[in-house]
């Protein structure tokens, strides 16, 4: 028997655990939120709110605010400085950095243990969970599992504290049994360095049995792109003939897809997407034939809704399909009515399934166009497949008025195939982002209040040079796709003029 053979059945138990998310949402949520406040409720933060007290989600509610970053980041300053007790029991030694998509300041997540046993691995465990459930023929176990991750670095030089990249401290304090099935080695996994960190991985796994992927889409094809280089062969199961699934998340595969499926041409690939980000692990795309995924509810997670454009806020069990909210998440890491910033739409609520349709300050809003980020995606999809194109990257903002008191959206697209008209990409996407968009659409209306979008073509590697002079190339660091501000397209722009 083979090795995944041998272990599939240690994942079983899970599997028939899971079928609750069908019909017992309600209750495992609140079962969540018991367990939290009860185990909370002699930190600072549980006494301060009174969690002795509470009893159930209206006490919750009316006792505590909804909390940006902003509201927590005393408590967090001093947890990091090495106090306890503070917004989790204990403490937390581990800070998930993360610089968010709109902001360069950088953030610091509370990483408890808590939050690593009962959020980011056992997310990890339940994707396997789905996988091996939806692949009966799977062979994953038989070879090697080529993992992407960040750096980190000493936190306030407190012994045995360390900041960085979620998937750094994942690699760091994951189970010694698994770097047995994993490529590279930690040393290499840890570099800061990521230009040096590709060559690395490439250079370590393109000898070995690599069966399964896993990391951020973006990064991941510039590591199989120099596996390409160093190996001479033209597809990448020439060099790995048993490789057998993608498990992507952290930015939106759209864009992505074409380059990975003329990269990896095997019927028998598979892609998986996940939910994860630096504040917990929250959904899995549990059926392949399903682009949504299903909403994890029975980790350390509590998760609440506000609609988009309302004051208006509902646990799980109040949301509806097909209305845009935003997401709030109460957590073992500490995190308490925390608004992540993303946006989500569900597609389902038996089971709760939904997509991510954004970002909070990720969008366009500057003349009542309302435009999100999953428009964008559905949008360049559609103008790609009319075209041929293939985008690599890609940002856009508002022009507010030029020297003709005009008003326009201006993308600026990395192309890994260019359109043969840049001009009827841009027609294409501009149609579709107002059949997509209403609110797009009646702002675009004879040009009156918002004209024609433009596309610039970036040159080749603009983003990857933008974000490494940011000291954010590799790990989880992302490109911001959509801004009402202009800070970030400028910046673009400048360095793609100073090449010329």
């Amino acid at each position: 028997m083979s090795l995944t053979g041998l272990v599939r059945p240690l994942f079983a138990n899970r599997w028939r655990e899971l079928e609750k998310h069908n019909n017992e949402g309600e209750q495992l949520q609140r079962e969540v939120l018991a367990r939290l406040v009860q185990k909370a409720q002699d930190t600072e933060y549980g006494r301060k709110h009174l969690f002795c007290a509470t009893t159930n989600y209206e006490d919750f509610v009316r006792n505590n605010p909804i909390n940006t970053y902003e509201e927590l980041k005393g408590d967090i300053d001093r947890m990091r400085q090495g106090e306890s007790d503070v917004l989790w029991p204990g403490r937390v030694k581990w800070y998930a950095k993360s610089s968010g998509t709109t902001n360069d300041k950088s953030k610091f997540i509370p990483v408890s243990p808590d939050g690593l046993k009962r959020v980011h691995y056992k997310g990890g465990a339940d994707v396997v969970t789905f996988y091996l459930r939806n692949n009966p023929q799977s062979r994953m176990f038989d070879g090697k599992g080529l993992i992407l991750g960040g750096s980190h670095a000493p936190n306030y030089n407190l012994p045995g504290s360390l900041v960085g990249d979620l998937s750094a401290i994942l690699i760091e304090n994951i189970n010694p049994v698994v770097n047995l099935v994993r490529v590279p080695k930690k040393q290499t996994a840890l570099l800061s360095d990521f230009e040096i960190k590709r060559d690395r991985i490439a250079r370590e796994a393109m000898n070995k049995n690599v069966t399964n992927l896993s990391g951020v889409p973006s990064w991941m094809l510039s590591v199989l792109n120099r596996v390409m280089e160093i190996s001479g062969k033209t597809h990448l199961e020439e060099v790995w003939p048993n490789l057998e699934v993608f498990f992507h998340g952290g930015v939106a595969f759209t864009p992505y897809r074409e380059q990975y499926e003329k990269l990896i041409t095997s019927p028998n690939m598979h892609y998986m997407e996940t939910y994860n980000a630096s504040e917990g692990f929250f959904g899995i795309q549990d059926d392949p034939n399903d682009k949504s995924m299903l909403l994890m509810l029975d980790y350390d997670v509590f998760y609440e809704f506000q609609e988009m454009g309302t004051d208006t806020i509902v646990p799980l069990w109040g949301v509806e399909k097909g209305k845009n909210y935003a997401m709030l998440i109460s957590t073992s890491c500490g995190l308490w009515r925390y608004m992540i910033g993303d946006t989500v739409k569900f597609t389902s609520t038996n089971p709760y399934k939904f997509i991510i349709s954004g970002r909070t300050k990720s969008f366009i809003n500057a003349f009542g166009e309302e435009l999100i980020v999953d428009n964008a995606e559905q949008g360049l999809k559609y103008a790609c497949e009319k075209t041929g194109a293939q985008v690599l990257e890609y940002t856009a903002a508002p022009v507010f008025m030029d020297q003709n008191a005009k008003c326009r959206h201006q993308w600026l697209i990395e192309f890994s195939k260019a359109p043969e008209s840049i001009e009827a990409f841009a027609d294409i996407l501009d149609r579709k982002l107002q059949e997509l968009n209403s609110d797009y659409e009646a702002k675009r209306y004879k040009d009156i209040t918002l004209q024609h979008l433009e596309i610039i073509a970036a040159r080749p590697n603009l983003f990857n040079d933008w974000l490494k002079a940011k000291g954010k190339l590799g790990g989880q660091h992302k490109v911001p796709r959509l801004s009402n501000s202009r800070e970030h397209i400028d910046q673009l722009l400048e360095m793609q003029k100073e090449k010329e």
